[in-house]
């Protein structure tokens, strides 16, 4: 029977990366079924300090206030969008045209850091790192690696939840494309001037394997639940929200949910203020088959993707957001 959540399963990483055989097989158990059901927890004992989750959002928000002139040397619409700035409602939802009411800034491997003997050096482009902003690059380096590293714990306990070896993701997500995304949810002045149904986020799902998500600046992010109720996510100041990706739900066959969510206007009366966010996107290296786990395949549960790599869905899914033309 499904479990309806009024608010998102609380757990602490630390009883699966230091606790006894006891507490990581329950923290397993408890990660699996909040996966199966509704897609997000919440955990603590990341690795992410409050005092680099602070250095963050100040280079963050010192980059947006720049001038758009700026913000724009740094926007490679030619490698879709994937390192750099990327203007203001340029981003759309699956199967919408209006463009989302935000700005961001996209931050991935460090290419300098990869083996020059990985076959991936080659394949990222390099990243782009404001020079206004004193701090930017290295606040940003260190929150990518340590945000992977608790991504990489984490996978590890979706793996014996799935009966699978528990380094089964590690050679596909070492130095994998992931994405940190620095997110500017713009002011509106004047609310009258943006189309109806503009909205800082439409309703979607995230593409990767799972989604690290630090404490936002104000509330706005809403999950939709089984029952078709929407409820708010808010993230403790020591945790991180963390959820399933279309590609983790294509590799179980949808055993493990990527579950639909939005980021909603604030009252029109508070429209005039920002909003800022940043998710790590976690993605596995280009060449991953996501071909669904049999294991995941019986007859109540046929399989219900069609074969892909990790690479050729990313391409299909940017060019559905109008980020690749």
């Amino acid at each position: 029977m499904d479990i309806l959540f009024d608010e998102i399963p609380s757990l602490d990483l630390a009883d699966f990366t230091a606790g006894t055989p006891e507490q990581k097989t329950a923290f397993v158990k408890k990660l699996g079924a909040a996966y199966q059901n509704i897609g997000f927890v919440a955990i603590k004992n990341h690795g992410l300090s409050k005092d680099l989750q602070d250095r963050l959002y100040n280079s963050i928000k010192a980059f947006f206030t720049l001038p758009d002139e700026i913000k724009k040397k740094y926007e490679k619409p030619e490698i879709g969008y994937q390192r750099g700035y990327t203007g203001k409602g340029k981003e759309h939802a699956k199967g919408r045209n209006t463009g989302d009411l935000k700005e961001f800034y996209h931050v991935g491997q460090e290419t300098s850091l990869i083996p020059d003997t990985d076959s991936v050096k080659n394949e990222y482009p390099e990243n782009l790192w404001p020079s206004e902003i004193e701090g930017f690059q290295n606040d940003a380096i260190e929150a990518y690696q340590t945000l992977e590293n608790a991504g990489k714990a984490m996978l590890r306990a979706i793996a014996l939840n799935l009966e699978l070896p528990e380094d089964y993701f590690e050679d596909k997500v070492a130095y994998g494309n992931s994405i940190l995304r620095q997110i500017h949810y713009f002011p509106i002045e004047n609310p009258d001037e943006v189309p109806a149904d503009a909205v800082r986020a439409a309703e979607h799902g995230d593409i990767n394997l799972i989604t690290l998500l630090m404490g936002a600046s104000a509330d706005g992010l809403q999950v939709l639940r089984k029952d078709g109720k929407w409820i708010p996510i808010t993230a403790l100041p020591d945790q991180l929200v963390v959820n399933v990706g279309d590609m983790l739900e294509r590799l179980t066959n949808k055993k493990l949910k990527s579950t639909i969510h939005r980021v909603v206007n604030p009252p029109r009366e508070m429209m005039h203020t920002s909003r800022y966010s940043i998710p790590f996107f976690m993605h596995p290296r280009s060449e991953m088959d996501l071909t669904c786990l049999e294991s995941c395949i019986d007859e109540t549960h046929p399989k219900q993707f069609t074969d892909v790599t990790a690479g050729e869905f990313l391409d299909e899914r940017l060019r559905e957001l109008g980020l690749k033309k």
